[in-house]
């Protein structure tokens, strides 16, 4: 009897031990799966973080966000587009005064080219008066050939610079063209038209580098 009663304390005994030793192995399973999972919880925190950073570095080089989320141009954007809008300034100056320069350059050549006509006219009236004034017998002469051809060669090197006449007799009187000298009533001929011309008008370019000496019908 007193065999079975310390056979039954042991088998009591070890059962009380296997299951706190049970308990023990759960608690430290549930531990142990409690450290793996916020071990894991922060590993995974790691690296959402560095996948945030990664982000904010890989997005700051170009352009940054406002508290309003507007975009933010950094300081070399800036710069650039400054220096972008200084140089666009620059080189439209620059048209404007290789404009300018061109435009008064090509004045300054009219206003040379028409003395030079100027000066030269005088010498094809006194070739047109005396090539009139040559009698009809003498116009086979060699020498009024020769002046004839000498007056020929410089109307034509004055129509290729531009220098034209001035159309007149027949025509309407233009203040802009013509000068008028005398005023005759004529019936022939209509109002303010021109019967005769008294020295030769000449433009340059279309402008008018002398007027024409006229005599007007009323």
């Amino acid at each position: 009897m007193e065999e079975m009663n310390q056979t039954a304390q042991e088998e009591m005994a070890e059962e009380i031990l296997d299951e706190r030793v049970t308990k023990a192995d759960d608690d430290n399973l549930e531990n142990n799966a409690e450290h793996i999972a916020e071990d894991n919880k922060e590993k995974t925190g790691q690296e959402e973080m560095k996948e945030t950073e990664k982000s904010a570095q890989e997005e700051l080089p170009h352009e940054k966000k406002s508290r309003f989320g507007k975009k933010k141009k950094d300081k070399k954007e800036e710069k650039i587009e400054e220096l972008t809008d200084r140089l666009k300034r620059q080189m439209a100056e620059f048209e404007n005064f290789r404009k300018r320069t061109d435009k008064e350059k090509s004045r300054m050549y009219e206003i040379g080219a028409k003395e030079v006509i100027e000066k030269i006219l005088p010498i094809v009236d006194n070739f047109e008066r005396g090539l009139a004034a040559v009698p009809k017998e003498e116009s086979e002469n060699s020498f009024v050939g020769g002046m004839n051809m000498v007056y020929k060669q410089m109307v034509a090197a004055l129509e290729e610079l531009g220098v034209k006449p001035i159309e007149t007799v027949g025509k309407e009187f233009n203040p802009d063209l013509h000068n008028a000298v005398m005023h005759v009533e004529e019936e022939e001929a209509g109002d303010n038209t021109v019967v005769e011309e008294f020295q030769k008008g000449y433009t340059y370019k279309d402008h008018v580098v002398r007027h024409s000496m006229v005599k007007v019908a009323n």
